[in-house]
């Protein structure tokens, strides 16, 4: 399975800024997240990029992606119906083929080498099928994200068959129904916030359109596991969301920790803690 086009979403009411906010990367260079975001993508092997942003977004986004912006298809959503209505806009781009999905108001961070991104491609390649990434997430955080449940079926690659999908589940209702072999009490296997998905979840994004009503982009994703063989990753690297409270903030330091200036922003941080202490 090759993929060679990504798609970033951007475009929902209360996200359509944050990809436009600015960040310092690993590096010390000041960068758009969303410019951070193209070159996770890059890194991945990937140069044909998709946007889904707000109508009139499009000057915004275009001067944000910088020496980026030649690369990038701008699919502009006409009313902000929701994440799965985002991806069904952007079918037209999609085509017939795989691709990378990413949220606009993420960061991702690897822990090696290669980029979150990169994993999750090399894995979706290897695997011949579907692909989200997830992260093992509090049972607190629920609110905020999708999770899946399923079996393990390689442990060393951290790889599991998804049979469940569940959008922002209770307690409750993971505990009943997204246990995980090898999770911690209380964890569960949440969305990343990226997927590498084959041209079935289009067709059926279209078909659950057609029917009429809300659709939601976990009831797409729970048809795909009945239809096709689904799997979930958990990569080396965490994500960020900069679209909750201090999100940015948080994303803006695990950036500083983990780049050239760490032991400048440490010192910078036991000052402020030691000036706040008295």
């Amino acid at each position: 399975m090759e993929i060679k086009k990504a798609i970033i979403t951007a475009a929902g009411k209360n996200q359509r800024t944050l990809s436009l906010q600015s960040l310092v990367d690993r590096d010390g260079t000041g960068k758009t997240a969303l410019a951070i975001l193209v070159e996770e993508i890059l890194r991945a092997g990937i140069g044909t990029i998709g946007v889904v942003i707000s109508p009139g977004d499009e000057a915004a986004y275009r001067a944000a992606a910088g020496a980026h912006a030649g690369r990038l298809t701008f699919i502009v959503q006409p009313e902000p119906l929701g994440y799965a209505h985002a991806i069904h806009c952007a079918a037209g781009f999609c085509g017939d083929d795989a691709f990378l999905l990413l949220v606009g108001d993420h960061l991702y961070l690897s822990a090696t080498q290669k980029g979150c991104a990169q994993q999750l491609v090399e894995t979706a390649q290897a695997e011949n099928c579907s692909v989200s990434a997830v992260q093992s997430t509090h049972e607190s955080k629920l609110p905020y994200y999708g999770a899946v449940g399923g079996m393990l079926v390689h442990a060393a690659r951290r790889l599991y068959e998804v049979s469940t999908v569940l959008e922002k589940p209770t307690p409750t209702e993971a505990e009943q129904k997204l246990v995980v072999p090898g999770q911690r009490a209380g964890y569960y296997l949440c969305f990343f916030g990226m997927h590498v998905l084959t041209p079935a979840v289009p067709k059926i994004l279209h078909s659950l359109f057609a029917a009429g009503g809300p659709v939601n982009f976990r009831a797409a994703l729970a048809a795909l596991a009945v239809q096709e063989r689904y799997l979930a990753c958990e990569l080396e690297g965490r994500r960020y969301d900069f679209g909750v409270k201090y999100g940015l903030l948080n994303a803006q330091l695990a950036l500083c920790l983990a780049g050239q200036d760490r032991d400048e922003v440490l010192t910078n941080l036991v000052e402020l803690l030691a000036t706040n202490a008295r």
